[in-house]
């Protein structure tokens, strides 16, 4: 009998370690590895809805309208404090390609660490949610009562061409510019392409006339120029005003009758704009929604 005993003892004691074996490789601490994101739950779809204002745009699996920040346009999270009860970040979870809606590519999705918690971005864009009160209750699905809020935020789009940045231009040479390029510190409300990349006007130029690039296109590697035929942009700004010119058999966009260029000394880093600065303050401005329309000459 005692020996019965002994041994029901010890299959109780494996079964036991059977049971924490099996907890720890079924990966109980996955809530722990991804954080469930205010107002959302697990790891949520990100899909596209439509607007017919707006278009289309990025939406958690419940509908609730992601923005972006125009403040973030270096690819970090600048909403702390009292801007995060409006703005709580959002995070998917783990997303795979086939959790993600018709028309997004998982390659345009990372994350960053916020204060020790996770953050999606979507083509280096921090995505957030909008809490009208302040208190982190989110809108209502299909709501985008937050779109251009401040004038820098804005529903994250799929396929802007053109967004806006708000930040410190720091020229070539190190040093810090105003938006009338004199040395000084404050931001600058100024446009970039959808990944953020800083789009520039060249003082010399005429309107709708590309005067820097050469016919034989040997000169593009310095200032190239922004090839793109579509206009997708911020609610804040006039689509009128944008327009596509011939260049050396590719298609520039204009805004205002400038055309626009990239700078390849930014080495595509976003929220780089040292062109301000090359060669001299002022003759490569960036592009900002309020520069005078280009000279006819």
């Amino acid at each position: 009998m005692k020996i019965m005993k002994s041994q029901q003892s010890a299959s109780f004691i494996l079964f036991l370690a059977f049971i924490a074996l099996l907890s720890e490789s079924t990966g109980c601490s996955k809530s722990n590895d991804y954080p469930s994101p205010p107002g959302g739950s697990g790891a949520n779809l990100v899909k596209l809805a439509n607007s017919s204002t707006l278009g289309q745009y990025l939406v958690d699996k419940n509908g609730v309208a992601l923005y972006f920040f125009s403040n973030d346009y270096k690819g970090l999270n600048s909403c702390s404090g009292g801007c995060a009860g409006y703005w709580p970040y959002f995070y998917a979870g783990k997303l795979t390609q086939d959790i993600l809606g018709a028309g997004l590519k998982l390659a345009d999705f990372d994350t960053i660490m916020v204060s020790g918690h996770i953050q999606t971005r979507y083509k280096s864009w921090p995505l957030y949610y909008y809490a009208p009160a302040g208190n982190g209750v989110i809108e209502a699905s299909g709501k985008t009562t937050g779109e251009a809020v401040n004038g820098v935020w804005f529903v994250a789009k799929p396929d802007y061409t053109i967004m806006l940045a708000n930040g410190q231009l720091v020229g070539n040479d190190g040093k810090n510019y105003t938006g009338t390029y004199v040395e000084g510190t404050g931001n600058t409300i100024y446009f970039t392409d959808a990944k953020g990349l800083t789009l520039y006007t060249f003082a010399v130029d005429s309107s709708n006339m590309n005067k820097f690039t050469k016919a034989d296109f040997s000169n593009n590697s310095v200032w190239p120029i922004y090839d793109s035929i579509n206009v997708v942009v911020p609610s804040i700004l006039d689509k009128t005003k944008f327009a596509n010119i011939s260049v050396a058999g590719h298609k520039q966009l204009t805004y205002n009758g400038w055309p626009l260029y990239h700078f390849s000394q930014d080495l595509n880093v976003q929220g780089n704009n040292k062109g301000v600065s090359f060669p001299v303050p002022g003759k490569w401005p960036v592009a900002v929604k309020d520069i005078n329309p280009a000279p006819h000459k």
